[in-house]
């Protein structure tokens, strides 16, 4: 597995889309640790009554969840339901249940080793947009990319993704109001062992020099991040409170 990450150039009308997709993964996420939640306070109460593990409540797992929101889907938003999320790929709600579900196992497994890690918590709309996963019929070219349910968006970098390899899945995300894709490939290594030996000093002045010459700058990104952060800090303290700067210049920070 491979991974590679550059940022989109989405219209308006895919924009909406991603906002779209996020919000059903997001719902789909929260959806899903409700009922978790409710089916362990029903198992827990069953036990405690002393019915057998057998025959206390399961806990629901992501395809369960996927099954009963493929049912919700059905029903008009009026009478409770959730036909909106029709307009996104299936995807994104069913990648959304099994990131909850790969939380959990986290969180338990942590637990059992005798960490004390966080619970994992409703995401909010707040909080950010989030991101969302899609798998399938996924082509990429020298500048764009096509996605489920989304069509073809371009891509700011250009012959950055490799077009010769298999893409298992593509993960978009939003940050700051600029939209980046992350893509998966499953491909061969193309370089064969060799015998040749190089070293490799790494320090602080540069971040590395090989022993054949090479050497590589360091990029000293928390020095520069730190001097962004200042910036958009007075930026944030200057804007006048009551319209929508302040909330644009709380986001670029």
């Amino acid at each position: 597995m491979k991974s590679y990450k550059t940022e989109l150039d989405p219209n308006n009308a895919q924009r909406t889309a991603c906002l779209r997709a996020a919000g059903a993964s997001r719902w789909a996420y929260n959806f899903g640790l409700r009922r978790k939640q409710e089916a362990w306070a029903a198992r827990k109460a069953a036990l405690a009554a002393g019915t057998p593990k057998d025959a206390a409540p399961k806990i629901p797992t992501a395809i369960d969840l996927h099954r009963e929101l493929n049912r919700l889907k059905q029903i008009p938003v009026a009478q409770g339901g959730v036909a909106w999320m029709r307009e996104s790929s299936k995807c994104a709600p069913q990648e959304g249940l099994r990131n909850l579900d790969r939380a959990l196992d986290g969180f338990l497994r942590r637990v059992k080793a005798g960490q004390r890690p966080g619970y994992p918590r409703f995401k909010s709309r707040k909080r950010g947009i989030g991101s969302f996963t899609l798998t399938g019929a996924i082509r990429v070219t020298d500048r764009t990319i096509q996605l489920p349910r989304l069509g073809v968006l371009r891509l700011k970098e250009r012959g950055y993704f490799p077009t010769d390899e298999r893409v298992v899945a593509a993960t978009v995300s939003e940050q700051a109001g600029r939209w980046f894709v992350s893509i998966r490939t499953d491909a061969d290594p193309s370089r064969p062992h060799g015998t040749e030996r190089l070293g490799v000093d790494v320090g602080v002045r540069k971040l590395a020099v090989c022993s054949d010459g090479t050497t590589f700058q360091n990029p000293r990104a928390l020095r520069s991040a730190e001097q962004r952060m200042r910036v958009l800090q007075k930026a944030v303290t200057r804007k006048k409170r009551g319209g929508a700067n302040p909330r644009k210049a709380v986001r670029r920070l």
